[in-house]
């Protein structure tokens, strides 16, 4: 095998899916904090650091399985996987590719917090990702996932998830 690269690396993360949304790689969810090779005497090793969407994400062992079955399916013996809870992920580190896939899939991606006017209170306001009107209601904060909510579209009566900004 030629020396292992952090790029090589990063190439075969891309393949690997989470769980709870497969549209979505680990990559376009951000959650891949770090990757360092270590190419020595001894053979190559890798170290993957991953950052839950949530703290006690139980996709994460799932996630850390699928790490190590991609690593090991190109060779690689000694594979690290590592997970930071600090500084805690945020939608901010999904990628743009990663937003257009969610809304493909059928769910509202994040947005930059625009709400609606409601005098003392506000509320996000979150599009529908089938017809796109703004015209939705929040069903439940939490949905199939704790990073998810449940919202319906008033203008064509669907349901949809929300992958919850924060």
């Amino acid at each position: 095998m030629s020396e292992l690269t952090v790029e090589r690396i990063y190439e075969w993360l891309a393949d690997v899916k989470d769980p709870e949304v497969p549209a979505l790689s680990i990559l376009d969810l951000g959650i891949v904090r770090n990757v360092t090779v270590n190419n020595n005497a001894n053979g190559t090793s890798a170290t993957v650091t991953i950052t839950p969407t949530y703290s006690g994400c139980p996709a994460m062992d799932v996630i850390s399985i699928g790490v190590r079955m991609a690593l090991a399916g190109h060779g690689i013996k000694q594979i690290i996987v590592d997970q930071q809870l600090s500084p805690a992920w945020t939608t901010d580190w999904m990628t743009d590719d990663g937003k257009r896939k969610l809304k493909e899939y059928g769910i509202a991606p994040p947005n930059r917090k625009v709400f609606k006017e409601l005098g003392l209170f506000e509320e996000e306001e979150v599009q529908c990702p089938r017809c796109e009107s703004t015209h939705t209601t929040l069903v439940s904060q939490y949905g199939p996932t704790s990073c998810k909510a449940l919202y319906k579209c008033e203008d064509c009566k669907e349901p949809f998830e929300h992958f919850k900004c924060h």
